[in-house]
This record gives C-alpha cells, sequence and structure tokens, in this order.
C-alpha cells in the first residue's frame, strides 16, 4: 500500500470517528502488506464511478455504489431477481395492469434531512420523463427507456402514489427494483442541479461523505436506516482500473474486497486467507457490429464473423472456464426465456471464409473498439486480441483501438458510425426485456436515446418486443423472446461471445458477503472484522 493511500485512509477515518488501527509492515520480495481497520470495508472497483446519480448512470460499476446509497420503491429479494417491498410497503395493480398505486414507507429521511413522501417519488419520475421538468436538464437520463411506458405520476395523499402506465408493461415492477428505478432526494438535486451526481443524497444503508477522483468513493453508516442500521461503520470503493494491480492489493491487504476477479488469478486466493464468492447471473459478453456501414452492414459477412472466431476458446482458455460460449441475446439465467434449441454459432474459419466469399468481399479492414476494463468486461484485452486473430485468420484486416472504460463508453454509447465497425460490450440485466429492447430495437438506435450502437433494425424483432412486454402472461412473453433469439441470431447483429458466472474475493476477516443475482453489491449486514 503506498503513502498516499495510507494518508487519505487516514484522514477519512479520523474524520468520520473511526479509530486508525491499520499497520505496514515488509513482506516477501518487500512487497508492502497492509491491515485494514475493523469495520472498515475497503472494495477495488473496476473503475472510477461516472457519476452517483442513479438515473444518469448505466453501468453495473456505478451501480454497485449507488445500492447502498439509495432504495428504491421495491428491491430484489435477496438471492433472487423477485421483487419484494422497499420504500413502497405495498402496492395495488389494475385490473388491466395500468394502474400501480404504492402505499409508502411512513418516517423515511433521506440523508439530507429531507423526508421521503409520494412528491418526492413523483419528482424522482418526472425528472427523468418530464422533458418540461424544471430539473431534466440535470441528465442526460440514458436508461428512461425503462420507464416508458409510464404516462403519468399522481401524489394522491403525502404516503400513497399512483402511476399511471399507457399499456400494461409486464417487467414494470422489475425495473423499478433495477438502479434506474431508485429515489433520489429532492432537496439535493435542487442545491446542486448538475453537478447532484457528484452531492448524492438517497435513504439508503450508508451516505455519502467524500469522492476524490480516481481515488476513492467513501460511505458511512446510515445509523438511522429505516431496515436498520449497517454492521459496517465506513465503505470505501476504490478504482483500480489494471487486473493485475487490483489482484495485487487485495494479496497485500490494500483492499478487503475485490469484484469481477480475473480468471487467470482465481489459484492466487487459495486458502485460509481468503474466500472466493461466485454467483450465476443474467450476463452477455458480445461484440456490436457496425449494421449500418462497412463490412457488417452485410448480413453474410456477420455470420462469417460469427463463425471466425474459437469462442470456445476464449471460455476455456482466455477466461479459465469462468464463461459459457453464448448463443444469442438473452442469456440462459433467464431459464424461462431462454430458448434451449438455440445452438452457438460454431467454430467455422472454412465456413466464414465461404460466406466471406459469397458476399464478394476481399480482406475486409475493421477498426474494433477495446476497452481496459469495464463492468462484467472480464478480460477484455486478452479476448479483443485473439478475437483480432481468429478474424485476421479467415481474411479480415482488423485494428484495434483501445480506451478507459468510461472514454469507452463515450465512443460507443453515441453509436459507431463513422467511427468503428465493431466494438466489445458486456450487459447484465434484470429482465429478459431490458438487454433487446435497449440495444436491438429500431426505435433504441442512439440519436433516439437507446443503445442500438450497431444501428441493427428488424421489423418482426420489433413486433415481438413490443409483444412481449406489453403481454401479461409468462408464456405468451416467453414464446415471443424464443422466436425473437432465433431472428436475431440468424440476423447476427453482435458476435457472441460468452455467459459468465460473476465473482468476487474478500479477505478472511469480511463476514456476511455475498453475491447477488442482479450483479449488484449489497453490503448492509457485511461485518469487517
Amino acid at each position: 500500500m503506498t503513502q498516499g493511500i495510507f494518508n487519505w485512509t487516514r484522514r477519512v477515518l479520523l474524520a468520520s470517528g473511526t479509530a486508525l488501527t491499520m499497520a505496514l509492515t515488509l513482506g516477501a520480495g518487500d512487497a508492502a502488506q497492509a491491515q485494514t481497520p475493523p469495520g472498515v470495508l475497503i472494495v477495488g472497483q473496476i473503475a472510477e464511478p461516472k457519476a452517483l446519480d442513479p438515473a444518469a448512470v448505466t453501468a453495473v460499476n456505478d451501480f454497485r455504489i449507488l445500492m447502498n446509497v439509495y432504495d428504491g420503491l421495491v428491491r430484489y429479494k435477496s438471492g433472487t431477481l423477485e421483487v419484494e417491498p422497499a420504500l413502497a410497503e405495498s402496492w395495488d395493480i389494475s385490473e388491466d395492469g395500468t394502474t400501480y398505486t404504492f402505499h409508502l414507507r411512513e418516517g423515511v429521511k433521506f440523508h439530507d434531512g429531507s423526508d421521503f413522501d409520494a412528491e418526492a417519488v413523483k419528482f424522482n419520475f418526472d425528472r427523468m420523463l418530464d422533458e418540461d421538468h424544471p430539473y431534466h436538464d440535470t441528465g442526460p437520463f440514458p436508461l428512461a427507456f425503462f420507464f416508458s411506458s409510464v404516462e403519468d405520476v399522481t401524489v394522491i395523499d403525502p404516503l400513497t402514489v399512483e402511476f399511471t402506465l399507457s399499456a400494461p408493461f409486464a417487467p414494470f415492477l422489475s425495473n423499478l427494483a433495477y438502479p434506474t428505478g431508485l429515489i433520489v432526494s429532492p432537496a439535493a438535486v435542487e442545491e446542486y442541479g448538475a453537478d447532484y451526481g457528484r452531492n448524492p443524497s438517497g435513504t439508503g444503508p450508508f451516505s455519502f461523505a467524500e469522492w476524490e477522483s480516481n481515488t476513492h468513493v467513501i460511505l458511512n453508516a446510515n445509523g438511522d436506516y429505516w431496515d436498520g442500521a449497517p454492521e459496517l461503520e465506513t465503505v470505501v470503493f476504490r478504482p483500480i482500473t489494471d487486473a493485475n494491480t487490483r489482484t495485487a492489493e487485495m494479496l497485500a491487504g490494500g483492499i478487503d474486497l475485490m469484484v469481477e476477479v480475473p480468471p487467470v488469478s482465481l489459484s492466487e486466493f487459495e486458502g485460509d486467507d481468503f474466500t472466493v464468492v461466485e454467483q450465476a447471473g443474467p450476463h452477455v459478453w458480445f461484440l456490436i457490429l457496425n449494421a449500418k456501414e462497412g463490412p457488417f452492414a452485410d448480413k453474410l459477412v456477420r455470420q462469417a464473423a460469427n463463425y471466425a472466431v474459437n469462442k470456445t476458446a476464449l471460455v476455456e482458455n482466455v477466461l479459465e472456464g469462468t464463461a459459457e460460449v453464448a448463443a444469442g441475446p438473452i442469456p440462459p439465467a433467464f431459464a424461462w426465456a431462454y430458448d434451449e434449441s438455440l445452438e452457438p454459432y460454431a467454430y467455422d474459419p472454412d465456413k466464414a471464409r465461404e460466406l466471406l466469399a459469397e458476399a464478394g468481399v476481399e480482406d475486409p479492414e475493421l477498426t474494433f473498439y477495446v476497452t481496459e476494463g469495464g463492468s462484467g468486461m472480464l478480460d477484455p484485452v486478452a479476448m479483443g486480441t485473439a478475437i483480432q486473430a481468429d478474424l485476421e485468420a479467415v481474411g479480415f484486416d482488423v485494428a484495434i483501438e483501445t480506451y478507459e472504460w468510461n472514454t469507452f463508453l463515450g465512443e460507443v454509447n453515441p453509436g459507431l458510425e463513422g467511427k468503428a465497425d465493431m466494438a466489445e460490450m458486456a450487459w447484465m440485466t434484470n429482465d429478459p426485456d431490458t438487454l433487446p429492447y435497449l440495444a436491438l430495437r429500431s426505435d433504441a438506435w442512439p440519436d433516439k436515446g437507446g443503445f442500438n450502437s450497431g444501428y441493427y433494425s428488424n421489423p418482426e424483432v420489433d413486433e415481438l418486443l413490443e409483444t412481449a412486454r406489453v403481454s401479461t402472461s409468462q408464456e405468451e412473453r416467453a414464446a415471443a423472446y424464443k422466436e425473437m433469439q432465433q431472428i436475431v441470431q440468424e440476423d447476427a447483429p453482435w458476435l457472441f461471445v460468452a455467459n459468465w458466472k460473476q465473482n468476487a474475493v474478500t479477505s478472511d476477516a469480511v463476514e456476511n458477503f455475498a453475491l447477488e443475482p442482479s450483479f449488484f453489491l449489497l453490503l448492509k449486514d457485511v461485518v469487517k472484522n
């Protein structure tokens, strides 16, 4: 642990009233060893957060912090993706599925001391959805799509709020439990405006204390939390973008909890000093292909790329068996919606060459965006390099451009047009609707506010996705999703690579930690000895 890290940790812990008991000794090979203080959990994150405004961010890296600062009306029950009460104690749904009435928890306050009530709920959703709202300019709100079916939010009384939907919307409650549905303090938004994302205030188990860019985000326990005070006194989130550095910090004792352990490093955490935690969840790692221009405007060329890449080798060699080969846009974790008959594209270089010849394409040049790290991105540089080699083996000419995670998102999310032919991406989702609806519909092109950065468009897919999200029958939804998966796999707007099993490692001082299928970090009940 460096002297600079020691100094800021000491300064923060003293300021928060926590006794500082950090020792620095020299171990084998002169590696610095550190013992972090009890009651203080230091988390090694994969990147710097973009903002601490839940309505304004999209990355799980950010969500892992936000889920400890805020609550939503509902939340996912521990260990599941099932919805249970949170800030709303109960709710009623009209027979036609278009009106949701929430009965709110009494006596809850935001960290800034202001009251949580129905007006605060209305403020949050109007801020996202109403362009005329006085604080709509504190966005943009890239996942407002989650609530596009909301026509109106009405305050019935201080503890009752009603949502009117334009049509039945099956994922509505699940989306409310997602971080985009977390409730921020209207008073704090009014005070800080566009700077709210650096000055957050929620109702969650931890309150915001400090954000020093590229160094740490610090949260302190909310002793008045409505669901019981946390066990921890302080949580420190440190962005450590380099996976090898993050691993070294974990081994040296500079951090207590590390998320997204590189597969090649898992063996280093065997033994009594560490606990490796794994949890399956809905994850897809893929390449976005630019279907609007360049070589991938031709479906045959997109299919050729899918045949060219040895995804089994990626999963077994680069990812050390911590993932499975992906077959389509919906992960198998959504068992009821997943099409088990879908077979992944086989590794078939000869077939890839045949398709390129049939398309009349010779030595197509590709610009390939690769990220250094990021939420659910696994081992993106090594994976990108392996993919580049496989594509070049069948005749593609691939130039890689590598970016830091937030810079990468700034390049990819606005669309690949005029910049790149393909880009790495990973999504961890809460409902089978989420990823395809936000990233494969024609109306989800970036200029329309979505994440369809490769400009794929198929009216049949659009219709099936709309059918699935308004149906109140899970059987009907499943049928629509399965048909959609067949079409999307054939059209190959993405290069489908992997479905990952998430992991984390903790020191032996950490107790009561578990990973969630949602991929979020829930730290209220964690103990640090």
